[in-house]
């Protein structure tokens, strides 16, 4: 067992996706992690992530200057992993991912914080996406308040419990007909969940250029029909590919995105018009995952292993050959 330090780090929105795997991957570190988020209440399933008394959860709300303030309180490093696929309600992007990122930072900064790592997202300097500019601002707002921060830009990300591959899997078990936005040319880069949440880690230890910015894109470059194939393939369904014009697309979601949880909004079909992959600028500067000396996970290796649940016998079902 690794033993626990004195080193703190208060990681936002930990109780998401990217923070479950960072929270073991700090706990396993020795590090003491506070979990700031709004509904403590449902993060308490952390606790077990390390050693007793080793994670803990705290209220904070971006909204409120003081709550973030009393989480930064006394940390050695913090973390922003907070961001939205969808606006609801007050919870927006301008609020939370433009603004949020500066109260942060100024806050830290504020507290004596050593280190500052702010998640944004691959390609958010060329999409004319809201949500997509709003984390161009967040991030301009976090180096404005905290200089010395690391900005770490995945792709999208895969893993068990990610919201995409998932999403195309479930799609497939309700639907005859799988749409191909835009014809499903659009390229990204997937990365695993697990290597960000190495990169984070890394950011947090200092060991990552301070004021740089780090592009995360995994092994395989694939279209959208590519992943969407990949995925009928592992879940052993056969559907119809149907190619959707963006116009039409974004119709479609002008309506969907008024469900309690979307499947599609017009904002979503704008940034699909914009490949999602790691810039030549960043290859040739290292700031990679190669230039980090980090072997990627693929796709290939990963997916099938939470996939087979979406067979139509699970994981009695037998891969085709």
């Amino acid at each position: 067992m690794v033993a626990v330090s004195d080193r703190l780090v208060t990681v936002f929105g930990g109780s998401g996706f990217v923070g479950r795997h960072l929270v073991r991957t700090l706990a396993k570190r020795g590090w003491r992690v506070r979990v700031a988020v709004r509904r403590p209440d449902l993060a308490q399933y952390l606790m077990t992530a390390g050693a007793v008394g080793q994670v803990n959860a705290v209220q904070a709300n971006l909204r409120y200057p003081d709550s973030i303030e009393a989480a930064v309180d006394g940390a050695d490093a913090v973390v922003n992993l907070v961001g939205l696929l969808y606006e609801s309600g007050r919870n927006g992007f301008d609020a939370v991912q433009a603004f949020g990122p500066g109260a942060i930072g100024r806050a830290a900064k504020a507290a004596g914080v050593a280190r500052f790592v702010h998640m944004s997202a691959l390609g958010v300097t060329t999409s004319k996406a809201r949500y997509a500019q709003s984390k161009a601002q967040g991030e301009a707002a976090a180096l404005a308040a905290f200089p010395e921060a690391v900005i770490v830009r995945p792709s999208v990300l895969f893993g068990p419990e990610d919201g995409f591959f998932n999403k195309l899997a479930a799609m497939a078990q309700m639907s005859p007909v799988m749409p191909l936005i835009g014809g499903g040319q659009t390229r990204l880069q997937p990365a695993f969940v697990g290597d960000v949440a190495e990169v984070l880690t890394r950011g947090v230890e200092g060991t990552l250029a301070s004021g740089t910015t780090y592009e995360l894109g995994g092994p395989e470059i694939m279209t959208l029909r590519q992943i969407t194939e990949m995925v009928l393939r592992v879940t052993n369904r056969s559907r119809l590919l149907v190619p959707l014009p963006f116009p039409i697309a974004a119709i479609q979601a002008k309506i969907l995105q008024f469900l309690p949880t979307p499947p599609l909004t017009p904002d979503q079909v704008e940034l699909l018009k914009s490949d999602n992959v790691v810039s030549d600028e960043a290859i040739a500067q290292g700031r990679t995952f190669a230039g980090l000396g980090i072997k990627p996970v693929t796709t290939e290796a990963e997916v099938p292993s939470y996939l087979w649940r979406y067979r139509k016998s699970g994981q009695f079902e037998n891969m085709p050959a």
